[in-house]
């Protein structure tokens, strides 16, 4: 059984940095995508980035575009999220993904995703 486990949230200044990280556990084939995806308290659920675990390709929202980046580690089972220059309104839940289905590119969409982690919250203020 897949399980997801987030962590490394909190909260930080503007213009501050704070990397996510998305362990997982069960059967992880190089052919899986993981996404990245936040939700503001009264916004609907977005998706920030996502990578090929086989090839380590990223794709990025134009909202997170040059500030995030993610990164993976197949070897621990493990994908990142290193966020910089954050703001504000980057303040959210933010929850790994993961899309089991044999595609070309991972996508940002909700819908696209069957397995979700607990989420950890963000939290960028002064």
């Amino acid at each position: 059984q897949l399980q997801l486990v987030e962590s490394g949230g909190g909260s930080v200044q503007p213009g501050g940095s704070l990397r996510l990280s998305c362990a997982a556990s069960g059967a992880i084939l190089n052919y899986y995508k993981i996404g990245w995806f936040r939700q503001a308290p009264g916004k609907e659920r977005e998706g920030i980035s996502c990578i090929i675990l086989f090839s380590g390709r990223t794709s990025d929202a134009n909202s997170v575009k040059g500030r995030f980046t993610m990164s993976r580690d197949n070897a621990k089972n493990t994908v990142y999220l290193q966020m910089s220059s954050l703001k504000p309104e980057d303040t959210a839940v933010y929850y790994c993904a993961v899309d089991k289905t044999d595609g070309e590119s991972c996508s940002l969409t909700v819908r696209a995703y069957g397995y979700w982690g607990q989420g950890t919250q963000v939290t960028v203020s002064s």
